[in-house]
């Protein structure tokens, strides 16, 4: 599985929204990395992983815990007011003790008022309004829509993706829209229900203009 740690501390912790995005970037950035392609040093863990489900775990860290996270190989991708640091995949009990020790819970965020309408002319990973989530949870769903839409895409196209440093939202969709956009050949999410959710849960579509059907 691909272990997700967000920084949470207690004083200042993130928007819910930017950590969402800041999670989803950070998958497409671990992705893309020299070290995950070709004969890099996370390639043969990340291929491993890709052919099998692409399970993500998200969990928090502050202070110590924090730099200790830090220390370990991974990149940190920095949003707004979130900061992500996303590892090389891992086997289920394989975990880094100083991310084994960490905890999944606790990572319910707000968002301190309603984001703005999602720009068209970029990625939108479109939330199912009608199921909620942990921010954790939800942050692991971002990073898969981000992850499909990035398998779908065309070698020009993700390179134009990366090359302007991976722009996206997320956003709830509107209940009126959510049937249209399962149906609509964009990338969906579905969910194997391991946590909190349905298994076969429809939870994101990824909604690159480069996949939309003209």
């Amino acid at each position: 599985m691909l272990p997700l740690v967000a920084r949470i501390e207690r004083a200042a912790p993130p928007a819910r929204t930017d950590a969402l995005e800041t999670a989803a970037r950070a998958v497409l950035t671990i992705l893309s990395d020299e070290r995950a392609l070709g004969e890099g040093q996370w390639a043969q863990v990340m291929r491993d992983w890709q052919d099998a489900r692409i399970r993500k775990v998200v969990r928090r860290a502050r202070g110590a815990e924090w730099r200790r996270a830090e220390a370990l190989p991974g990149i940190t991708v920095t949003g707004k007011s979130a900061e992500v640091r996303v590892y090389p995949p891992v086997p289920l009990d394989g975990w880094p003790k100083d991310l084994a020790r960490l905890q999944v819970s606790g990572t319910d965020l707000d968002d301190p008022e309603p984001p703005r309408d999602a720009d068209p002319s970029t990625p939108v990973l479109w939330m199912n309004p009608d199921v909620g989530m942990s921010a954790g949870k939800a942050m692991a769903q971002a990073g898969h829509g981000a992850q499909l839409a990035w398998w779908d895409l065309s070698a020009p196209a993700r390179t134009a993706w990366h090359d302007a440093g991976f722009p996206l939202s997320v956003r709830t969709a509107p209940a009126s829209r959510w049937p249209e956009l399962t149906t609509s050949g964009l990338p969906v999410v579905r969910d194997a229900g391991f946590t909190e959710i349905a298994p076969g849960s429809c939870t994101v579509v990824a909604d690159h203009p480069a996949l939309r059907r003209s």
